[in-house]
């Protein structure tokens, strides 16, 4: 299978699992929740990732250890022999029987079959490049990080190829003028905005983005209510009863890649109302 970020834009809004989709005993950031978002129709599959003290990546969300594990000792503190037994707490904060995946199983397990976001790459981007070479996967996998010159840095020497998204709000003119004079393989950018008149969402930028030749990413997904980064339009609002100001206006609005904790019903929305699919 052929894995091009720029074509399956075209075709079709790329709908991204966060975490993958979980719920009741499945975990988020494990095996059955990112096949789960497979089987659900997501496009792209969103991964944390760690490294343990004996140098293994792992995939976990950085400092989540105590909701997620009921440990209070960090993953980069902890050997492989301490990580093994460890095992995720399910909504009810019970223990489940699934343990941490390592970034390696992850990536061949879906190797040829959908793409992938490692969204902390910058934690250890020399080791996370080298593994996704080893499993031949550049194609497959997008990388994002927050924006400075020390990532242009690294990414220059150490990942030119990689196709890499900035975290960008209020900087995103910014961030995208330096991106173009830069030799890395800038695909677009992740916008994060509060107020629908943030330079972030604005027609005018997602215009000016799309005829640079890049794709622009919005998240429904809230990790806080108080400071929701897709403004209201969020997979809250959805759910609650208005999807057309939340997934719709999004997709309206012109972004090409939404990330959502939805991802079944907002496809059915979206697909239903004339919006998933790209009309030529």
């Amino acid at each position: 299978m052929s894995f091009n970020l720029f074509e399956k834009a075209k075709e079709k809004i790329i709908v991204v699992a966060h975490r993958g989709t979980f719920s009741g005993n499945i975990p988020c950031n494990t095996l059955p929740a990112f096949k789960t978002a497979v089987l659900s129709g997501a496009d792209m599959i969103e991964v944390d990732v760690d490294m343990s003290k004996d140098g293994t990546l792992f995939i976990f969300h950085p400092y989540m250890e105590s909701p997620f594990l009921g440990v209070r000792t960090r993953i980069p503190e902890m050997t492989d022999a301490e990580i093994a037994p460890l095992r995720y707490r399910n909504f009810d904060h019970t223990p489940t029987q699934f343990g941490l995946n390592t970034f390696e199983e992850i990536l061949e397990e879906f190797k040829g079959k959908c793409f992938i976001n490692v969204d902390k790459f910058w934690g250890h981007p020399k080791e996370i490049w080298q593994a996704i070479k080893r499993h031949k996967m550049e194609d497959q996998v997008l990388v994002k990080s927050q924006m400075d010159e020390k990532v242009i840095s690294v990414l220059e020497q150490l990942a030119p190829e990689a196709a890499f998204m900035p975290i960008v709000s209020s900087d995103a003119e910014e961030v995208h003028e330096t991106l173009l004079r830069s030799k890395i393989n800038y695909v677009g950018a992740e916008c994060l905005f509060y107020t629908d008149d943030d330079v972030a969402c604005s027609p005018a930028f997602i215009e000016k983005m799309h005829n640079d030749g890049k794709l622009v990413w919005a998240n429904s997904i809230i990790y806080d209510h108080r400071a929701q980064i897709a403004a209201t339009h969020s997979d809250d609002a959805s759910i609650c009863g208005n999807p057309e100001h939340g997934w719709g206006w999004l997709a309206k609005r012109g972004f090409d890649i939404i990330q959502t904790d939805w991802v079944s019903v907002m496809s059915k929305y979206l697909d239903d109302n004339g919006l998933l699919y790209k009309k030529h």
